[in-house]
């Protein structure tokens, strides 16, 4: 049974399985994700314990795990078909907490390394008082015949679920299961839901009915068979030994376990009989693993689905807060209360204001008036542009960021990020600062097109005539000059204001010159807002990321799964 070309096509496919399921993450508590993890971990041991061991080494003695309920009689089997006991008994339970495995001496370089069962330590020599559930005791015997090995696994159902696990763990690793059950206790349901199991897998099993009263011997057997019959295990072999005394050494009779015997030391003898035995479980290993593998590439899919979620809502949010961002830098939203006090100092009077109803000629001679006269100062307003703009940022980044919370604690998966992430309900101290610096270095970005505007003779004179900050403020103002936000007597005042910056400005660098600097300003701080938003953004990203779900995992499962399936 040497591994052959195929087989290593195969066990490349298999180990790159093995490596997709590894890498696959679960860490968000989304509906069904308990059981996928069960899953996950259930075929890595699987795979670690059984299918790569197995595929890697074919020669490798056939091991047959003795599994079966409390006091079914495992240990007295084992050490009865060994000669000696290797493997302790009695009556308190569980007694065995320790599994053994016992091989020939030949056998021993199959079991000493980490071939099988590689999160096993390994401990060698008599049983002792040492109890640990991270080993297996191995023991070297020449009764055993070469080419087969016993595992003495804890009880299927024990009170300790550390012993429950192991034995079910161990039951995987087998290429046979050689299970073990008793006359009174062989149609309870804990062993039948294993051997339900076994036969969905195609493990191959063999069943030893112990303690059986000779009375009975027929009866319990024939309803034995049909009961496994009725699982598809028909033709899993029954070993019957009667209720009988053991020995002075604690063992069964020779007579009793002689059919058992046999059978065993036949197929150690007989290497085409090991290879079918041992190729049925591995086919069936490889069969069981599909709905397996596509169970946990559908969790994997639902997490990368639940994390893309949670990042599309970060960006619906910031996007919406740019539309808010840019709609208000239109709609006359930052020329109400402050800005327009202001402006109507920086102008004069509302008396020119009411200029602007009164006609376009009367208002230009207003305008050449005020240019050649003494500019009013313009700190005024321009700290109220300052405030507004820095307002209307920090609400809306505000308000971006609740909506993000409010709606990840909807979706599944946001309330454990959001529960990891205290941090992120308030607002990061740097932020006010940034929006602070933000609108200072638009606003020098303003004068610098104010500068670069009017760098030919004529139009320099007009704006020193004016001062640059004054022309930048009105430029700004410019900027926000739309009223379709507001109502009332606001449309009016707020009107005006932006008709009478934009002549302002006209009168300095042209019409067209004027549209195209708005344009520049409004483009200039919308790009600042942007990657504003997008440094708020990145601690809501990180938070997700943090959760560590594999991008495109349950894509490359599946893919390793065909790969698997095309190699068999």
């Amino acid at each position: 049974m040497t591994v052959g070309v195929d087989d290593r096509g195969l066990l490349s496919a298999v180990e790159q399985l093995g490596s997709e399921v590894q890498n696959a993450t679960l860490p968000l508590d989304l509906p069904g994700v308990a059981e996928a993890r069960a899953a996950q971990s259930a075929l890595l041991k699987q795979l670690d314990d059984y299918v790569i061991p197995r595929l890697t080494s074919l020669d490798a003695p056939l091991l047959a795990v003795v599994g079966g309920s409390t006091g079914a009689g495992k240990s007295t089997l084992v050490n009865s078909l060994v000669g000696s006991a290797v493997s302790r008994v009695g009556v308190l339970r569980p007694t065995t907490r320790l599994p053994v495995l016992v091989h020939h001496c030949e056998d021993e370089r199959w079991f000493t390394g980490s071939r099988i069962l590689p999160d096993l330590a390994r401990i060698t020599g008599a049983d002792g008082a040492r109890d640990d559930h991270g080993a297996v005791r191995l023991i070297a015997s020449e009764t055993l015949p070469a080419g087969l090995a016993l595992l003495d696994a804890p009880d299927i159902d024990s009170v300790v679920q550390a012993n429950r696990d192991l034995a079910r763990q161990l039951l995987s690793a087998a290429d046979l299961w050689l299970f073990v059950t008793t006359a009174a206790r062989y149609a309870d349901a804990v062993p039948w839901d294993l051997l339900r199991g076994a036969s969905e897998r195609g493990t191959s099993v063999a069943i030893v009915l112990d303690r059986v009263p000779p009375e009975a011997m027929e009866e319990i057997r024939t309803h034995l068979a049909s009961m496994l019959r009725e699982q598809g295990l028909a033709s899993a072999p029954i070993f019957t030994v009667v209720e009988t005394t053991l020995t002075v050494d604690g063992l069964l009779s020779e007579h009793e376990i002689a059919r058992l015997r046999s059978w065993l030391s036949a197929l150690a003898r007989d290497a085409k009989a090991r290879s079918i035995i041992i190729r049925r479980t591995l086919t069936g290993a490889l069969n069981s693993m599909r709905d397996t593998v596509l169970t946990l590439s559908g969790a994997t899919s639902g997490q990368e689905v639940a994390t893309a979620a949670l990042h599309q809502e970060v960006r619906a949010a910031y996007v919406a807060a740019m539309q808010a961002v840019e709609h208000a830098m239109t709609d006359g939203t930052l020329l109400r209360g402050e800005v327009l006090a202001r402006w109507q100092e920086f102008v004069g009077t509302g008396e020119l204001l009411r200029q602007v109803e009164a006609g376009i000629s009367r208002l230009r001679d207003r305008i050449t008036a005020a240019i050649k006269g003494n500019s009013p100062p313009t700190s005024g307003l321009g700290e109220a542009l300052q405030s507004g703009v820095a307002e209307l940022l920090t609400a809306q980044s505000r308000g971006a960021s609740a909506t993000v919370l409010r709606r990840w604690r909807q979706l599944p998966g946001g309330p454990e990020v959001v529960a990891a992430h205290p941090e992120l309900a308030n607002p990061v101290p740097q932020s006010v600062g940034n929006v602070e610096r933000l609108v200072r270095d638009w606003q020098g970005e303003v004068l610098q097109l104010v500068r670069a505007e009017g760098k030919d003779r004529r139009t320099t004179a007009r704006v020193l005539s004016f001062g640059v900050n004054g022309v930048g403020v009105i430029l700004m103002l410019l900027v926000f000059g739309q009223t379709g936000g507001l109502t009332g007597g606001e449309v009016g005042i707020a009107g005006g204001s932006a008709v009478l910056a934009q002549r302002i400005l006209e009168a300095i660098f042209g019409d067209q010159a004027v549209r195209d600097l708005a344009a520049k300003a409004r483009r200039q701080l919308m790009v600042r807002a942007e990657e504003l938003y997008a440094g708020e953004q990145a601690p809501l990203h990180a938070a997700v990321a943090a959760v560590q779900v594999s991008a495109g995992q349950a894509g490359r499962i599946k893919a390793a799964l065909v790969a698997l399936e095309a190699a068999r």
